[in-house]
């Protein structure tokens, strides 16, 4: 090395400390190992089956599943065969696991174990399934097992390592050589040992054979052409496995120096991925390229990789950073400032060279949460109980000797001189010694028109100041706090917009700016306590971070009013770590969980598409760090994360997604998973699973494996022809108590982009019971109709045996009434007689002549009365004129005289309304004989007839002394009437009880002025 470049070295490492190279390009990488949950770290294989699940065979830990965030491990213990595993295929719906024990089948849940040689590869070739093993070749057969194919001595006991065919050949990789056979069977025509090196991988490709021999390259074979050749590519030479991925790219897995990636066209060397890419060993076992363009590493040693393919470029401890913590980070011209855990400051130039910055002895362990520039280069930082650290930049000239050219004039002998400019940078310490309020600041800020610093502290308020660097001393400070109103001093974030107004934010919600020196204090502008963490202006919009609340946007044209930023999607997180603009305009959100990039509708604002990139996605930082981020002039973007720095070159293609698909993992019928179908081809199918009445509860198991975003996949659902579930995480459905007959479940998924998957159906039929069938039903149907009309012919045959016992029985029950009717009018009519003929024998001795009148009248009642008497009913007409005959007979009888009259108010004739005979009679003869001729006034008697739609209403009145008064006299006398008990019985039987009343008529004076009695019967006509 010539003294120009020892001298500029030396410069470089006495002033800026010493260089680390990065790579040009990044190694995205991301391990998986024991602390992620895998059993084991040697990875021998890897496949991925149609569901999406990755499945990995380790040296130890048994057979895992993955699904892009968990792992799930079979081993001995749950029937695989043995630990140790080799090789794995997926060949219909069964997983092959190729032990060193012999081979395992996992179907569904239950694994099938045959006995048999260490199994290197599994090949599925022609429909038929070879097992290369450590002595020869076997097939698999289901109903034989492992049958061992005889077809050379020395191919029979040699390790077999792979099997490839090239549409007329097949090629044996074996150590003892590379073999081609027509056909892999015992009489094949063709066995021909091609090239006699250990070969530990073959693979075909466009018509070419790729043969790795162990220690010697890869051989290529043009199967095309007249020759096969003997092509031999010198390196890779200790190839473990050959696979193609990304765009005829041949990755050679070794088990020494990584992978090497060779161009299939000119098998030149195109790149390396090993320790110094960030591989924990050298030692690879396999890569293999899933659905999603993910390329996936299994190492010997040291877990599995996944390998990106994206717009990130990853730094971190591994490949030049001090530490993996970054709180702050700054891009100036052409380098970007990082703070780097509590080791001081990094910078990278625009190669992606790490430089370390020497830490000053004053900061040391110190956090740096805050740096900027001025426009002279100058770097202010600032730190966490330090104060602000002032990097004061010089160039300084730096002049050259070159002795190897030389230039002779005349006499004289020149010697050629270069002078090469370089950045020093002198530091000063800004704290609270030298005049600042705190020595805790969060943020620093340069103010863009006057270069003054703002810098704000966590519990002080902000300060604007100058610094002499010639005085070493701050000028012109100006503090702001409670007396010049800031309300709230526990400052989280300080910001500049386009007119140079400083704005503020604190951890309480609070919101304000000064403006000319002036504080404004907007106060609580969401009207919660809620801290405010970043402050972003974009164009005409102020944008505030927040912690828990999400992202919030004003207009800054008008009053300030804040708006929740809002759309079809949502940011990933609402806790707001970081936020910024790339160039066209996409809004950069930094959270816990990644970052996001949002796209927003410029004229409404609102949030079009959501984009994250997580730690799946090649952001390997995981969690961002306060306001850790920038832009640099080429329009990439900086975030500072606890693992690393992440950048992102917008201008690189990023990888599409692809359309998720989903598919049934199981379905279960009353608790029990139904293993005895194929649940891929009862999918989307024709068929249909037949259940029986009581298996009416299933429950359908669905997954759509997304390997990059495994926990932001969602599922809906619906039966038959029922509207969709909403959108959520669960891919497990219960289904109980459902209905006889035909059903179709379908499902759906959509991935993190909301891309849907086409939905799948499943058919099944819940055959109805017995009784539910139509044949049943018409039967049951049948014999019910059978027995009703027996049972109605029989209930009629008792109805009418009822009826005519009845009908008997209330002809009997009428005659006896009728009987006793006439027996009551026989008990009256004796009573009456002999009444009559005491009152004519009385006449006698007084005055005959009214005697012989009476007698007359007597007999014209009797006469009346015996014709009556025989009938059940006589008209109201002939009534009136039996009570006539009979009054008149009292009149002539009476000691006293008195008169009657007798109303009809109806709108029927007399002569039409039927009455039982003799029914009056005896209440006008009690009223004669124990009222009128007993009281002391002249007699008169009423007796009054009305009718309704329904009964004939009688009355008699009198004006005699009162019945109750009469009464007592008969009780004196011993004398009992039985005309009012035996009337009183013949209207029970005819009317009812409660039939007749019986009340004195009461004068003004509360004396008894008559009886009244009154009843009702029901009313009868003749017609």
């Amino acid at each position: 090395m010539n003294s120009k470049y020892t001298l500029l070295y030396s410069i470089y490492f006495l002033v800026l400390g010493y260089t680390t190279s990065s790579l040009a390009q990044n190694s995205q990488l991301r391990a998986y190992t024991l602390e992620d949950g895998l059993p084991q770290s040697q990875v021998y294989d890897i496949v991925q089956d149609q569901i999406g699940y990755l499945w990995l065979g380790t040296q130890g830990g048994g057979l895992c599943r993955f699904n892009g965030d968990e792992f799930k491990v079979w081993n001995e213990n749950d029937g695989l065969q043995s630990n140790y595993i080799h090789s794995l295929a997926f060949i219909r719906d069964s997983l092959f696991i190729g032990t060193k024990s012999g081979l395992s089948i996992k179907t569904k849940y239950k694994f099938t174990n045959i006995d048999g040689p260490r199994i290197n590869k599994i090949c599925q070739l022609n429909n038929k399934t070879y097992l290369a093993t450590n002595i020869g070749l076997y097939e698999y057969k289901k109903s034989r097992g492992l049958v061992k194919i005889n077809l050379n001595s020395k191919i029979n006991t040699s390790i077999i390592n792979d099997i490839v065919f090239d549409g007329k050949l097949y090629w044996i990789a074996t150590n003892r050589g590379l073999w081609k056979l027509n056909d892999i069977k015992q009489d094949a025509s063709i066995i021909v040992r091609h090239s006699a090196y250990d070969f530990t991988s073959a693979f075909f490709y466009e018509d070419k054979v790729y043969a790795a021999a162990f220690n010697r390259g890869v051989l290529v074979l043009n199967t095309n052409a007249k020759t096969y050749g003997n092509n031999w590519v010198r390196t890779p030479v200790r190839v473990t496995n050959i696979a193609l991925h990304n765009n005829e790219e041949l990755w050679f897995s070794t088990d020494n120096e990584g992978i090497i990636i060779l161009d299939s066209e000119s098998n030149s060397q195109k790149k390396r991925i090993n320790r110094s890419n960030g591989l924990a060993v050298s030692h690879i076992r396999k890569s293999i390229l899933d659905r999603q363009s993910n390329i996936w590493i299994a190492t010997s040693g040291g877990g599995f990789y996944k390998y990106f393919q994206n717009n990130f470029m990853h730094y971190d401890q591994s490949n030049g950073l001090k530490g993996n913590r970054v709180y702050a980070v700054h891009s100036t011209d052409d380098e970007i400032w990082a703070s780097n855990s509590e080791a001081g400051l990094i910078k990278i130039d625009s190669l992606g060279s790490i430089k370390h910055i020497t830490q000053d002895e004053r900061l040391s362990d110190i956090k740096i949460k805050s740096i900027t520039s001025d426009r002279s280069g100058n770097i202010w930082v600032g730190t966490d109980g330090k104060g602000i650290l002032f990097k004061q930049k010089k160039q300084i000239d730096t002049v050259i000797a070159d002795s190897t050219t030389l230039q002779i004039i005349g006499k004289d002998t020149i010697v050629q001189k270069d002078s090469i400019v370089i950045d020093i940078y002198t530091n000063h310490i800004i704290d609270s010694d030298k005049g600042l309020p705190s020595d805790w600041i969060n943020t620093v800020l340069i103010d863009k028109n006057t270069q003054a610093i703002w810098a704000a502290s966590y519990s002080t308020g902000i300060v604007k100041f100058m610094y002499n660097t010639k005085k070493k001393r701050i000028a012109r400070l100006k503090k702001f706090h409670l007396r010049n109103g800031i309300k709230d001093l526990q400052i989280s974030y300080i910001t500049q917009d386009v007119e140079g107004t400083i704005w503020y934010a604190t951890q309480n919600g609070h919101l304000g700016y000064i403006k000319d020196d002036l504080v404004t204090h907007l106060g609580k502008i969401l009207n919660q306590k809620t801290a405010i963490r970043t402050l972003l202006f974009h164009k005409d919009k102020l944008y505030i971070g927040t912690e828990g609340r999400g992202i919030w946007w004003s207009l800054t044209e008008k009053e300030i009013s804040f708006k929740k930023l809002k759309g079809r999607k949502r940011p990933y997180s609402d806790n707001i770590y970081q936020m910024i603009f790339d160039d066209k305009d996409n809004l950069w959100v930094g959270s816990e969980r990644g970052v996001d990039r949002i796209e927003m509708n410029p004229s409404s604002n609102e949030i079009v598409d959501v984009f994250h990139f997580g730690r799946n996605d090649g952001f390997l930082g995981i969690e961002t760090c306060l306001n850790a981020v920038t832009k640099d002039p080429n329009g990439n973007l900086w975030f500072g994360a606890i693992y690393g720095l992440t950048k992102y070159q917008p201008t690189t293609t990023t990888k599409t997604t692809i359309k998720p698909s989903i598919h049934f993992e199981e379905v279960e019928v009353d608790y029990q998973s139904i293993d005895t179908i194929s649940l891929s081809a009862w999918t989307n199918s024709n068929h249909v699973l037949q259940l029986n009445p009581n298996q009416t509860e299933l429950s359908f198991n669905y997954k759509t494996i997304d390997l990059d975003h495994p926990d932001d996949v969602q599922y809906r659902w619906k039966l038959n022809n029922s509207e969709w579930s909403p959108w959520s995480s669960d891919h497990k459905q219960n289904l109980a108590g459902l209905a006889f007959g035909e059903h179709i479940f379908t499902a759906q998924s959509r991935n993190y982009r909301w891309q849907e998957s086409d939905p799948i159906t499943f058919n099944f039929f819940i055959d109805s019971p017995m009784y539910e069938k139509p044949w049943f039903q018409v039967a049951v149907l049948a014999g019910i109709l059978i027995l009703l009309g027996g049972y109605a012919l029989s209930y009629i045959r008792r109805v009418k045996r009822k009826n005519r016992e009845e009908r008997k029985h209330l002809e009997m029950q009428n005659h006896l009434l009728s009987l006793e009717q006439k027996a009551l009018r026989l008990q009256m009519n004796p009573h009456f007689i002999f009444n009559a003929l005491n009152g004519i024998k009385a006449m006698g001795t007084r005055n005959p002549a009214r005697m012989n009148t009476t007698i007359n009248t007597f007999a014209t009642l009797l006469r009346e009365t015996l014709y009556n008497s025989r009938k059940d009913y006589i008209t109201l007409d002939q009534e009136m004129q039996t009570l006539k005959h009979y009054i008149e007979i009292e009149q002539l009888m009476a000691s006293k005289p008195f008169t009657y009259h007798i109303d009809v108010d109806s709108e029927f004739d007399p002569e039409e309304i039927l009455i039982p005979p003799m029914l009056i009679q005896p209440f006008v003869e009690n009223a004669v004989r124990h009222g009128i001729l007993k009281g002391n006034r002249e007699g008169e008697l009423t007796i009054k007839f009305n009718t309704t739609e329904d009964y004939l209403y009688c009355t008699v009145l009198d004006n005699g002394m009162g019945i109750f008064q009469s009464q007592k006299a008969k009780t004196k006398t011993d004398h009992q009437s039985m005309a009012l008990t035996v009337t009183r019985e013949r209207l029970e039987s005819i009317s009812g009880k409660d039939a007749l009343t019986i009340k004195e008529i009461m004068a003004n004076d509360n004396s008894v002025a008559g009886t009244e009695i009154a009843f009702k019967i029901p009313l009868q006509t003749d017609y």
